[in-house]
């Protein structure tokens, strides 16, 4: 559960007083005066040589490449697409969809999130409440008039071909298990759980063995993923310090419920050593991705919003200098991930949504 937030962070943030403060950080200016002639994209963003949509309608997230980097695969609650919560489908990298439909290759059943490509692009994994509850999950907003994530306990990991078919289950412990992603290097799988009482990382085999915890510090930490070398973990965490901010993390997680307005980047070694913190911002920091050259990370903030919005992208090397905005809009740019040949960004946006509430793919050309 990477938390497809989308619009629903934007009416919370309307709520919300203001902001966090903020701590003071330098971001590099991009070029203001660089000519792009692509509509979808702001003069200021510098990284996009071209934009294009690739998905008209709905709430869509997520999208993670096959390996061999023709396919995507991508989570929508669009209802023109006969589904009520998110749902996980596949599509061609070349193929948009405006006024037809992509082949859902999830159950139908629940609610899913979280699906990633297999290294023999003929499987995904992907986490799913099916088991449980066939009905899609109520999704909680606010809470004692904080915005907050529901942490599903009926959320299991499963294997599942290309035609919809569930080949195998990977996680059956009580609790909260999802957020999997896999290794560049094809042989781990990295993903959140509850299983020790708290939300933590864990490693395990693409086939599920070998389950190993590789955090272990009070807070939420997810939204995980490997280096290209697969050396290395980038991760958001929420690790509250004070005795009240520790006592409502662990009020809300009895609830199956967080908080996530404060998160910061922590990044560690894939085995779970060395770890240590790379933002130091405020607000929400998360979405985190690493850069093709694995010196770099891609990710989604809004510590610079005055009113919890908007988010864009930002990158950062990973001794935590040199912050770049990449992104220019005035709501919601969030889920970057490169494809394995590092010449294309997947990423969902609110920009070209005519004003509303839909979220979009957008794929970009990338450029240093």
């Amino acid at each position: 559960m990477k938390f497809k937030i989308l619009f629903l962070l934007l009416i919370a943030a309307s709520i919300t007083a203001c902001k966090n403060n903020k701590k003071e950080t330098e971001v590099v200016n991009t070029d203001e005066n660089v000519k792009i002639k692509d509509s979808l994209i702001y003069p200021e963003e510098i990284h996009f040589k071209t934009l294009k949509q690739i998905t008209f309608g709905g709430d869509n997230a997520e999208a993670y490449w096959s390996f061999d980097d023709k396919q995507l695969v991508f989570q929508s609650n669009n209802k023109n697409w006969g589904v009520n919560c998110d749902q996980m489908f596949l599509m061609n990298v070349d193929e948009t969809f405006k006024d037809s439909k992509p082949p859902m290759i999830s159950t139908g059943l629940g609610r899913t999130t979280c699906a990633y490509f297999l290294p023999d692009n003929k499987h995904i994994i992907y986490a799913s409440t099916h088991l449980v509850d066939k009905e899609c999950p109520d999704v909680p907003l606010r809470k004692n008039g904080k915005y907050i994530w529901p942490v599903y306990d009926s959320f299991d990991i499963f294997v599942a071909d290309l035609k919809g078919n569930i080949v195998k289950q990977l996680t059956n412990e009580k609790g909260y298990d999802a957020e999997p992603t896999v290794s560049p290097k094809g042989d781990k799988i990295v993903f959140t759980s509850t299983r020790s009482g708290d939300l933590e990382l864990y490693t395990m085999n693409i086939d599920g063995t070998d389950v190993k915890q590789i955090t272990d510090e009070l807070g939420y930490d997810g939204g995980a993923f490997f280096s290209p070398d697969g050396t290395k973990i980038i991760f958001r965490s929420s690790r509250p310090k004070t005795k009240e901010a520790i006592k409502a993390y662990k009020d809300l997680l009895a609830e199956g419920l967080v908080e996530p307005t404060e998160m910061e980047l922590y990044i560690c070694n894939a085995d779970g050593s060395e770890l240590r913190q790379l933002t130091d911002l405020g607000n929400a920091n998360w979405s985190p991705f690493f850069h093709p050259s694995g010196k770099k990370i891609l990710f989604s903030s809004n510590f610079e919003a005055e009113r919890g919005f908007p988010f864009n992208l930002y990158m950062i090397d990973l001794d935590g200098k040199n912050l770049e905005r990449v992104t220019h809009g005035e709501t919601f740019d969030a889920f970057p991930v490169f494809s394995n040949d590092g010449k294309k960004l997947v990423f969902s946006s609110n920009r070209n949504n005519g004003g509303g509430r839909d979220t979009n793919l957008f794929i970009a050309e990338w450029q240093d």
